[in-house]
């Protein structure tokens, strides 16, 4: 009995913790999962696969989120040298800086 009730105890923790992320979030984690994730650790964890990507967790060290709103619409071109120019639209920007300050 125990032992379910820790598994279950985790189980809600786990999930609570995603389920906890608003819509705007939500949607912002999914454009980083398909969009980022190939060379930025775009979670509260892990490295990224590309070594000069910054994981997103750390993003707010080097510059105000709220900045980014006008790179991420004009567009990425100098990131690192890997990386793909971009350019997102006002609701993609929007979803995406919820999402980073989230990480916060």
């Amino acid at each position: 009995m125990r032992i379910i009730s820790v598994c279950v105890l985790a189980t809600l923790l786990l999930t609570s913790s995603a389920s906890a992320l608003t819509r705007a979030e939500h949607r912002g984690l999914a454009f980083a999962k398909a969009h980022c994730a190939r060379c930025h650790a775009i979670g509260r964890s892990g490295g990224s696969r590309f070594k000069q990507a910054p994981p997103f967790r750390t993003l707010h060290t080097r510059y105000a989120i709220e900045t980014l709103a006008e790179a991420f619409a004009e567009g990425i071109y100098t990131g690192h040298p890997k990386m793909p120019a971009f350019e997102l639209d006002p609701d993609q920007i929007n979803d995406l800086l919820s999402y980073l300050k989230s990480l916060n």
